[in-house]
């Protein structure tokens, strides 16, 4: 019966929840300034996003499926804090004005346990490198769409957005 979970229904589960949570990537470049965001970026669909969906005080896998990963080719700051070079797992603490942001060496396979049913994340705290918080934006138009991205006004800042929740954070190398 194992045999049959991890070889027929296990894959099939992941390609059924690709389809309604699509994979992203999303890349900046400056001159040597390198850094890559992949992501799987669920829909609203009308559902009540933050402390429904995605509760408050919980670690979120941050998006859907795979864990998020974020790359580095060099030191940054992330906030306040150092990030050394390499691709790191993305977790969240989403709450209702701030957010933790975490950055864990650990890539898990799948972003839940599968024994939870999806409600325990698969990230190992131990393997955790830095963890900030950020102040919640309200957004006017609501975000369909799961996302991810940088903006770059002279000051660089990775963002997240769903629904009508933003959180920014600062990027400086």
């Amino acid at each position: 019966m194992a045999v049959i979970f991890f070889f027929v229904l296990e894959p099939y589960m992941r390609e059924q929840t690709k389809k309604h949570s699509p994979l992203k990537e999303v890349v900046y470049e400056n001159d040597d300034f390198h850094l890559k965001v992949n992501y799987s970026s669920p829909l609203k669909k009308s559902r009540e996003i933050f402390g429904e969906l995605v509760p408050f005080d919980t670690i979120w896998r941050t998006g859907a499926n795979e864990p998020t990963t974020f790359f580095t080719e060099y030191s940054i700051r992330m906030a306040d804090k150092s990030l050394p070079p390499g691709t790191y797992s993305l977790w969240t603490r989403p709450n209702k004005d701030s957010w933790d942001i975490i950055f864990n060496k650990d890539i898990p396979d799948w972003g839940v346990t599968v024994m939870s049913g999806g409600k325990e994340t698969a990230r190992n705290p131990e393997e955790d490198v830095i963890e900030i918080t950020v102040p919640v934006e309200r957004l006017e138009k609501t975000m369909e769409n799961f996302t991810i991205d940088f903006e770059d006004n002279g000051e660089l800042f990775m963002f997240m957005a769903w629904d009508n929740t933003k959180v920014k954070i600062p990027v400086n190398n």
